[in-house]
């Protein structure tokens, strides 16, 4: 594991739209966020219940400001989820960022990240794997999944494709795809099963009521493929899980905003968790 105190972590409590007009243009090679769905979602300090319009205005505001911040080939990983009773949110808001006479950016990828999962093998066995949030409605069926949308400035920015990347099941395709280099490893595909951990008390060690797992982002992290030279940004910092796999992955900088104190000192605290799990590994 890397060691925690080589990412210089910043964090404000501010607004993120303020805070990203305050930076220098062009210094944020990695954005990866998840920002409120309106949806209704009971933040602590945040109200997400703005009119559809106004919310998709304010997307495009904080947007507009995150494009400032970034490098020319800097990678921006916009989570976004969706109620069953209101499925069109994430893709009207990527259409709102993407389409136009002058686009805020390019959709180049779409990921799916895979909460739960049941597969079944060859034998016929179905196993299970992850967690989701049961519905009970004759209507809709459980939400097992969310859009990991990957915004660039051109379209064309290059990817470490194998950086998170999986092995192959049959061998013999090593020797037989000349773009293998002979790894043992291929592209994993826009589809990423990536659970959350398991935990004992949602208060204690999830205090947020929308987060994402650590892995999710240093997946990004990898595939973005700057190593530890990245600099990461997060304007919705929530409770801090950029941040922690940003210390992780022990790349360069951090920078997070918040509007609630409560969730930066959870981040703090996460924080200096990962920092005495590094002083005394197990």
């Amino acid at each position: 594991m890397p060691e925690a105190n080589k990412t210089d972590i910043q964090l404000h409590l501010l607004d993120c739209l303020k805070g990203m007009c305050d930076m220098k243009k062009g210094t944020i090679d990695l954005v990866v966020t998840s920002p409120p769905y309106n949806l209704g979602i009971d933040y602590s300090t945040y109200k997400d219940t703005d009119d559809r319009s106004a919310f998709l205005a304010w997307c495009m505001d904080w947007a507009q400001a995150v494009k400032l911040v970034m490098t020319d080939n800097a990678s921006f990983f916009l989570n976004v989820g969706a109620a069953p009773s209101n499925p069109l949110l994430p893709h009207q808001l990527i259409l709102a960022l993407t389409e136009g006479n002058d686009p805020v950016f390019t959709l180049q990828n779409t990921f799916h990240w895979v909460k739960s999962i049941s597969v079944e093998t060859k034998n016929g066995e179905t196993v299970s794997a992850g967690h989701f949030k049961p519905i009970n409605s004759k209507r809709f069926v459980n939400d097992c999944h969310e859009y990991v949308f990957h915004l660039t400035k051109t379209g064309d920015v290059p990817l470490e494709r194998r950086s998170a990347g999986v092995p192959y099941v049959h061998k013999s395709n090593i020797k037989r795809w000349g773009h293998t280099g002979g790894e043992d490893k291929r592209c994993r595909g826009n589809t990423w099963f990536i659970p959350y951990d398991t935990i004992q008390s949602r208060d204690k060690e999830r205090p947020h009521p929308a987060t994402f797992p650590v892995g999710l982002v240093e997946q990004c992290i990898r595939i973005h493929g700057e190593g530890q030279k990245t600099r990461l940004l997060d304007p919705f910092n929530g409770i801090g899980t950029s941040a922690v796999a940003a210390v992780r992955s022990g790349i360069a900088s951090y920078t997070g905003f918040d509007i609630d104190e409560g969730y930066l000192e959870v981040t703090r605290e996460r924080l200096m968790e990962e920092k005495n799990k590094s002083a005394h590994p197990s």
